[in-house]
């Protein structure tokens, strides 16, 4: 114990030497000064820095120091910040077309993405795809067209999951607080039912299903449900992987009842977790699939993609938007999908994912209020719990964070009750910048 948190302190201290200034610096203090002015207060600010450059997993700010990027943007960043291939792509694009609305004059760039998306969602049935603006945007759509494909009205969607900040959407997540606080009345007929978290509630993914089901049935009735939306692996919920078989059983109880089965992978999609899309790996293929986030390469751009009989429900106009789709956003997209096969990213998410595991799991040997360790490739998070009471401890979770930060790391905080860290590094993060970021952590655990 006493060499690891030796280690852990001359790493930490490697750490620290890139900062030049205090944190926040007097840059990011003048800035944050004109924003207060300027910009809406309902606009977070997580960090107290701002960033004049980024590149792979690193961020430099306004006053030159250096942060080790753990939030990739919340998931955006998934092959590196400024990856070559999508500046340039992004470049060209923009000398050629930067917009004509593809429902008044299309252009190929759109066409592309729709037919990589076909070709790397799961399931070989014929595909469709809508382009939209952001992961929201993606659920509201995919809400829609199940409700058109069906004829139906009810959605249901499971606790602790989180789809977005519109209204339809705020009324999906589980968190009324804060998404929702004060902007009611939101979107009606959105029914949560009981989800699978094995750590928490120790059913099987038989039995959990059979509550879920249950719930849904009793509640509202499958014969009016038009679509279950499902993340296969929660984000904003703290990192939940469902027991296995659970989202097989809800699959196919949807299917027997003529419900859409919806898996919302904005979070969880486009290679993070060493697969292209996180349900691949519980062996399901969902009717529709929304992606937004790691797609673009830091490009704003989100998609639904589905069934082609599903998709075409809607009459011609019913979908889209003067944005959605844009053609230099769509060659960010082209140039990430070409990047993730180029680069084996899918299996260097399962690299990053074990250096990440194991060194978390190294932290929770060693400090009692580390209570699980969890995660599929490089979308991992660890919560902690009063090692006595067993009730969850934000308070931890929130001063790793804040120690961190001064130790020029970059780490984000998720779960419904605050007491999780969760890790959605860049794909080229390299294993010893892995190793830095679990190095401040032990030191910052020593320090509580």
């Amino acid at each position: 114990m006493t060499d690891t948190l030796a280690t852990s302190s001359s790493v930490a201290s490697a750490r620290s030497s890139r900062l030049v200034t205090a944190i926040p610096g007097p840059k990011s203090e003048a800035l944050h000064k004109r924003r207060i002015a300027t910009v809406s207060e309902g606009v977070a600010a997580t960090f107290p820095v701002y960033a004049e450059s980024a590149h792979d997993a690193t961020i430099i700010d306004v006053d030159g120091n250096e942060f080790l990027d753990l939030t990739g943007g919340i998931g955006v960043m998934t092959i590196g910040h400024t990856n070559e291939a999508v500046v340039a792509a992004v470049a060209d694009q923009a000398e050629k077309v930067t917009h004509t609305l593809f429902a008044v004059a299309g252009y190929e760039p759109y066409i592309r993405v729709c037919e990589l998306l076909a070709e790397h969602t799961p399931g070989t049935f014929a595909k469709k795809s809508v382009l939209v603006n952001s992961g929201a945007e993606a659920l509201e759509n995919a809400v829609k067209i199940a409700r058109k494909h069906t004829g139906r009205t009810e959605v249901a969607v499971l606790h602790h999951g989180y789809h977005g900040r519109t209204n339809l959407t705020s009324a999906m997540n589980y968190n009324m607080h804060p998404y929702g606080t004060g902007f009611g009345p939101l979107a009606g007929s959105v029914h949560h039912a009981p989800n699978s978290s094995p750590f928490h509630d120790g059913l099987t993914g038989k039995e959990a299903a059979e509550r879920t089901i249950a719930y849904l049935e009793k509640r509202v009735g499958a014969s009016q449900i038009a679509c279950l939306v499902v993340e296969p692996i929660q984000g904003e919920g703290g990192f939940i992987i469902p027991a296995e078989g659970y989202l097989p059983a809800l699959l196919a109880w949807c299917h027997d009842n003529g419900i859409v089965y919806v898996s919302d992978e904005v979070q969880s999609g486009m290679a993070r977790t060493g697969a292209y899309f996180a349900s691949e790996h519980f062996g399901i293929e969902p009717d529709m699939v929304t992606s937004a986030k790691g797609i673009g390469g830091g490009m704003p751009i989100a998609a639904v993609t589905g069934r082609a009989e599903i998709m075409d429900a809607s009459h011609p106009g019913g979908l889209g938007g003067t944005f959605g789709g844009n053609p230099v956003a769509c060659a960010a997209v082209v140039a990430v999908f070409d990047e993730v096969k180029k680069k084996s990213l899918l299996k260097e998410a399962d690299r990053v994912g074990a250096a990440l595991t194991r060194g978390l799991n190294g932290l929770k040997d060693c400090f009692s209020h580390v209570a699980d360790v969890r995660g599929i490739g490089a979308m991992v998070a660890i919560e902690f719990c009063d090692p006595e009471t067993g009730k969850p401890a934000p308070e931890v979770a929130k001063a790793i964070q804040t120690y961190a930060l001064h130790q020029g790391v970059l780490i984000l905080t998720a779960g419904t009750f605050g007491n999780v860290l969760r890790f959605l590094p860049a794909l080229v993060i390299t294993d010893e910048q892995v190793d830095e970021a679990v190095a401040v952590m032990a030191d910052a655990l020593e320090t509580l």
